[in-house]
């Protein structure tokens, strides 16, 4: 079987959008957030048969005995019926065994690759790249637009979650520096210093696993026939008329009312699901949300 593919990134950077038009051509089994800790769309055996305990869980050779078993049933699209059946078992959980394991077992028969998108993954792109095969796309956004995005939606991070994995905090010391934030309210001062970890890290890992891709989610934006051209190529993908013709309608959307390739459509279980857009349009939307003093406040801290 071909190398799956993992799409991570901080969350509202794009990673579900840029998941979604991978997936245009056929050839991939879209799998959402596996390691999200929140149930749904985490928390779901079926998907991944392992407890995952932190946001922005950290893997590495050295705690991987469970998690090299169970994303080895993930990307071999290996659905676990009777674990999800022993944990979740409402109207909604049996819908999603349902939608899940038919996509799963179909794709294995069709010999499809699995697309994983999970921002929780994002500072364990390295163990993916390494012990899975996976090709990494990591999307990195603007930081001001990812920090706006996240006040509008009134959403914080809670460092104690990177600070009580001792594995992480040895791997990458910069982690040990959010000490100093971790009882803090400041939304954005938080949020900005997480990009600037996340970009540091991901950085790094990058120069260190050819795997591993770093995409600035607004220059796909604007130009999103060409990037995911580009990305399809990268990532072993055929790049059909099926392909083009999806990302066209999906990315190109008529402009009549405010952008947002993140907007919440009603018919969605999820505040950041993608819906069509015009990717060019929202790629130049302004901050809202931030005065002039936040703007630079964020762009001196992640300068």
């Amino acid at each position: 079987m071909s190398a799956p593919i993992l799409v991570t990134g901080l969350p509202r950077s794009g990673t579900s959008w840029t998941g979604r038009m991978l997936t245009a051509g056929g050839g991939l089994v879209y799998v959402n957030e596996p390691l999200n800790p929140q149930h749904p769309p985490g928390r779901c055996p079926g998907v991944l048969n392992a407890e995952v305990t932190h946001r922005f869980q950290y893997i590495c050779r050295d705690n991987e005995d469970t998690w090299l078993p169970a994303f080895r049933d993930t990307v071999a699209l290996r659905y676990r019926f009777a674990a999800e059946l022993r944990r979740n078992r409402s109207p909604y959980d049996l819908a999603r065994l349902i939608r899940y394991g038919t996509a799963f077992t179909a794709g294995r028969l069709r010999h499809a690759r699995a697309l994983l998108d999970d921002p929780f993954a994002v500072l364990s792109a390295g163990w993916f790249a390494d012990r899975l095969g996976c090709r990494v796309i990591v999307l990195r956004r603007d930081p001001v637009s990812f920090v706006a995005s996240w006040q509008r939606l009134g959403w914080t991070i809670h460092f104690r979650d990177l600070l009580d994995q001792p594995l992480l905090v040895r791997d990458h010391p910069e982690v040990a520096e959010l000490s100093a934030l971790a009882d803090s309210t400041g939304r954005i001062t938080k949020a900005a210093t997480l990009w600037r970890l996340t970009a540091t890290i991901t950085a790094r890992l990058a120069s260190q696993h050819p795997g591993i891709q770093v995409v600035q989610y607004e220059d796909l934006a604007r130009d999103p026939l060409g990037g995911f051209h580009t990305l399809y190529d990268r990532t072993g993908l055929n790049w059909s008329p099926r392909a083009e013709k999806r990302i066209t309608q999906a990315c190109t959307a008529p402009i009549t009312g405010p952008q947002s390739p993140f907007a919440w459509s009603g018919l969605s279980l999820s505040r950041t699901a993608y819906r069509r857009t015009n990717s060019h349009a929202a790629a130049h939307l302004p901050p809202n949300g931030l005065t002039p003093t936040d703007i630079t406040h964020i762009r001196t801290l992640c300068s």
